[in-house]
């Protein structure tokens, strides 16, 4: 067997593997157009999973900003775990108690550049 053809076998046995585990579904290969993960199995956090996760980013470069619309992107990013101690941090500056961690969730949203439709989007 050749190296191609090594590398090939080994992927189907780690597929098979993910699937026997619930970890993958040949049903969603369709879906996943260039997904990268990089965690810690033991859940230890540590700066390099997000220098890893931003490396491979770069690397999807149809994902990372330079889609259909090289200017825009598509909005590809990185999902991290929610910085607690920052949040409380600066939470505290604000007046607002922060619930412990785990208990809470954060969103971002892009409000208009036009302060008249701006001010419709905070009735909302």
């Amino acid at each position: 067997m050749d190296m191609n053809q090594s590398t090939i076998e080994q992927q189907r046995l780690d597929q098979a593997r993910l699937e026997a585990n619930g970890m993958y579904s040949s049903q969603f290969e369709k879906d996943a157009c260039g997904m990268g993960f990089v965690v810690n199995i033991k859940g230890k956090k540590s700066h390099s999973i997000i220098d890893d996760g931003l490396r491979i980013l770069e690397r999807l470069e149809h994902r990372g900003g330079a889609g259909a619309d090289k200017d825009t992107g598509d909005g590809a990013g990185i999902l991290v775990q929610i910085p607690h101690e920052f949040f409380k941090r600066e939470c505290e500056v604000l007046g607002i108690n922060l619930p412990v961690a785990g208990e809470y969730g954060v969103g971002m949203v892009f409000a208009h550049k036009y302060e008249s439709l701006r001010n419709e989007q905070t009735h909302f």
